[in-house]
Formats: structure tokens, C-alpha cells, sequence
């Protein structure tokens, strides 16, 4: 029995001591967990000391160590010398697509969607595919990393992005999403370390806690990630690799400069890490600016998806790996995706050989500034030069501890709060990643911005939101 009665003491966790099992750290930081995903342990929540927690439990303090350390590498927590161990602001937060049922009082601006209005130019050139003779052997399991057309489609759209490459180093996947899980099943193992932006892309950081993937926070500053801050954390925690989107940065939109590029690569190369670069902003440049895989190519696992460029539905992403990386990567597409969606990719090299891809960048390029100037206007100190599909607002201060999310939703519009995309711990400044492109037209845009402009820089008289603990 514990030495100290604790029945009327005030804890934050109280774990049923009866529910445990062995081995009883990783029993232990799985009811951690659960009480995490169910709520019941909020975002930013302190827990009890460990000592503390081993005396409440009758357990060694090294158990209690191995649970936290175990639960902070999946993501869960983390920790500030000095002040204590808290629960992780993204550990049960999500972004999930909605069904197909729009809600027509609300206003999506939290997904960012991918100017779905053109569309129809993909359909078109489906139908097209569709009557060619060959048609029915796209539904075989023919061609498992895709045929010879298939990737000298993607080397045809990779040049576009200043990569040259043989197309036997070339391998399509089903977007994006899928590109990642087979890096970080192929390339790292459990326990490794990734280095990020402070603020990244919400599923990466899902799929990292999955995989027991340990990801280490980077800062950056106008110019994207901060070279100085990379190297001391190499030195510091032997990281293994780099995740990256280095062209309007989701969620925070910054596009890194040539200078800084070459800053990464060259810690990239000193400290031997894999680097995997999502690119998949980089056709709304207007200028070809060179990916970090042109400076650091043995290193890189480079990502271009079609979902944001052409259309989300393909499920299309070119993958762009060194040699090295071949055995890797074929082991992890065969057992991952068996084979390439054949009937998507004919689809994406029809669209990239025919023109047609053309076309579409091109309407999305306008469309994209059109829904920048548009933003202008509502929020213009805070809407940069260059946007991409979503702007990132910081928060006015007075809402710094609301559940802004919920909020902007009963006035009828959904956003995304920064604490979706945060690694580590939280930032005192607040912001909410604003989804330009998908509302359907620039109509809605414009009300939905006008929502959030009353909400920000007003004194409404609103129900008091939901606190955060």
C-alpha cells in the first residue's frame, strides 16, 4: 500500500491502480493514453510528479520514468525543465475530412480544399482515358510501381520543379498521405527522432505518434526553419531525419529562401540525416525555386502530390528517391499498396501530357491570388505578399485560453487552431490556420472572412466559450 493516503488529495491523474499489468510501464502509459484520447486528460493538463505518482501508485520511480519517456516519444506529453510534465496539445486533435454532406449553414475554411470547381477539366480527360484500347488493363495488378508511361509522367511533372531525374528513381503512390506512411515505415524505425517545424502538418504528426516516432520542434523565422536551432538539435538528441514542406509551409505559409536551402542541406549532409520534403504547394510559385533535394539528392525523399496542384481525387504523388533508397521504398510500396492506383496514374499522365495540367495550374494560380486579395481586405496586416491556399491570422490575445475552434462554429464557420499543428510546447501567441481555398465561392469566402474579422477586432456579446485546463 502507498505510504501516504492520497484519497483526498488533489491530483490531476489518478490511475486505477487494479488495471495495471505487466509489463506495468507500458500498461501504465496505456491507460495514460486513453484517459488522453477520451478527454479526459485536456490539452496542456500537468501531471503529477513522478515521484509523487510512484508513491500513489506503490510503484518504482523508474516505472514511472520509462511511462512518461515512452508517452512523450509517441507525442503525448512533454515536458519544460523545471516546471513539470503536460499533456501535448495535438495528442487527440485530429483533422478529418467530413463526408460528402455539405452543412449548409457552415462554412468550410478549416480543411483546405483544392479549388474543387475545376474539376471538371480532370473529368474530362478520365473520360478520355477510359476509351482507350488498353483501358482494361489498368484494373490488373499489372505494373505494381507503374508502367514506363505512368513514370515518365512523373518525371516530366518532376522537371517542372527543377528535379532531373531517371524515372527507375521515380515511384507513384496514392497521394500524399500514403507517400509519408511509406517513408516513415521504410526509412525509420520506432524510437527514431524527426526534426520539424514548431508548427507542422497536423496527419504527419498523427502518423509520427502512431509509429512511435519521436518528433524534436524547430523554430523558425521569415525565412523558415532556423539553421542554428537544426544544429544544436542534431547535436543534442542524434536525430535521424527531417520532415519539411518548404514552399508555403502548412500551417504556417512561410516559403524558404534559396540561402536558407542551402543552409539546411548543409547541415542535412553533415549530421547524415534523411530528409523528407513535402512539396506539394511548390506549383504556386511563379518562379521555379530549386527543392532541397536539388542540393542535398542522395539524401532525399522527395514528395509531389497532384491533390492540391490538379485534383485531390486522383490520389496521385510523384516520390523522387536516391538509388539507395530503392530497395527501401519497393519493399515498403509492394506491401503497403500492393500496387499503383493504374487507372488514377493514366489519368494524372494524360492530364500532364496532353496540357491539360497546364491549364489547371494556371486557373488555380489566378483563382489562388484572386482569394489572397480577397483575405487582404479583411485582415490586411496580417495576409502576407505571397499566399498560398490558407493564411495563418495570429489571435487576439483576449481569446488566448478559448476554444476558439467551437466559437467561430456556433457564428458558422469552421478553422483550424494552431494547437492542431504544434510540436512540443504550446506558444503564447495563438493563431488559426484560415483555409482560402475552400470555400465554393468567393461569395462565401468573403462572409466567412467578415465572421472572423467581427470576431476578431469586436466586443460581440457571445456565450462564454469553453475554457481550456
Amino acid at each position: 500500500m502507498p505510504v501516504n493516503s492520497f484519497d483526498q488529495y488533489p491530483m490531476s491523474w489518478k490511475p486505477d491502480r487494479a488495471a495495471l499489468s505487466t509489463p506495468l510501464y507500458r500498461s501504465l502509459a496505456h491507460l495514460l493514453e486513453q484517459d488522453i484520447l477520451s478527454g479526459a486528460l485536456p490539452p496542456h493538463t500537468k501531471l503529477p510528479p513522478q515521484r509523487e505518482l510512484a508513491d500513489f501508485l506503490d510503484l518504482n520511480l523508474s516505472t514511472i520514468t520509462r511511462t512518461f519517456q515512452l508517452c512523450e516519444r509517441r507525442g503525448l506529453l512533454y515536458a519544460i525543465t523545471g516546471k513539470g510534465t503536460f499533456v501535448s496539445p495535438n495528442a487527440a486533435a485530429s483533422i478529418a475530412i467530413a463526408d460528402g454532406t455539405k452543412e449548409q449553414t457552415i462554412i468550410e475554411m478549416g480543411i483546405i480544399k483544392a479549388l474543387d470547381q475545376f474539376n471538371q477539366d480532370t473529368l474530362d480527360v478520365m473520360r478520355t482515358v477510359l476509351t482507350r484500347n488498353n483501358s482494361i488493363d489498368f484494373l490488373d495488378y499489372s505494373n505494381p510501381l507503374g508502367s514506363p508511361y505512368q513514370r515518365s509522367a512523373g518525371k516530366k511533372w518532376l522537371e517542372r520543379f527543377g528535379l532531373d531525374l531517371p524515372a527507375d528513381q521515380i515511384a507513384i503512390t496514392s497521394g500524399s498521405q500514403n507517400a509519408l506512411t511509406i517513408a516513415l515505415l521504410s526509412l525509420f524505425q520506432a524510437g527514431d527522432k524527426i526534426a520539424t517545424d514548431h508548427y507542422t502538418y497536423s496527419n504527419f504528426i498523427e502518423l509520427a505518434n502512431m509509429m512511435h516516432i519521436q518528433l524534436i520542434p524547430i523554430s523558425n523565422d521569415t525565412d523558415g526553419m532556423v539553421p542554428e536551432e537544426l544544429e544544436t538539435q542534431c547535436r543534442l538528441h542524434h536525430l535521424r531525419g527531417i520532415y519539411l514542406i518548404p514552399t508555403f509551409s502548412n500551417p504556417v505559409g512561410i516559403t524558404m529562401s534559396t540561402t536558407r536551402k542551402q543552409e539546411i542541406a548543409s547541415i542535412i549532409r553533415q549530421y547524415h540525416l534523411t530528409l523528407i520534403e513535402d512539396d506539394i504547394y511548390a506549383f504556386l510559385t511563379p518562379d521555379t525555386i530549386p527543392p532541397l533535394a536539388y542540393y542535398v539528392p542522395d539524401c532525399t525523399f522527395y514528395i509531389s502530390s497532384l491533390s492540391k496542384s490538379l485534383c485531390s481525387g486522383l490520389r496521385v504523388a510523384y516520390v523522387a528517391y536516391p538509388k539507395r533508397f530503392a530497395d527501401a521504398m519497393q519493399r515498403g510500396i509492394y506491401n503497403v499498396n500492393v500496387k499503383t492506383p493504374s487507372w488514377n496514374s493514366e489519368t494524372a499522365g494524360e492530364l500532364i501530357y496532353s496540357g491539360a495540367a497546364d491549364s489547371i495550374l494556371q486557373k488555380k494560380a489566378v483563382e489562388s491570388q484572386h482569394r489572397a486579395e480577397i483575405c487582404r481586405r479583411f485582415f490586411p496586416a496580417d495576409t502576407p505578399q505571397n499566399v498560398g491556399f490558407s493564411v495563418w491570422l495570429p489571435l487576439p490575445s483576449v481569446y488566448s485560453h478559448t476554444d476558439f475552434e467551437s466559437l467561430a462554429l456556433r457564428h458558422g464557420i469552421r478553422v483550424c487552431h494552431s494547437q492542431r499543428f504544434l510540436v512540443g510546447k504550446d506558444d503564447p501567441q495563438q493563431y488559426l490556420r484560415v483555409a482560402l481555398s475552400s470555400p465554393e465561392t468567393s461569395e462565401e469566402l468573403a462572409n466567412g472572412l467578415g465572421i472572423l474579422q467581427r470576431l476578431f477586432y469586436s466586443a460581440p456579446n457571445i456565450e462564454p466559450p469553453h475554457l481550456i485546463i
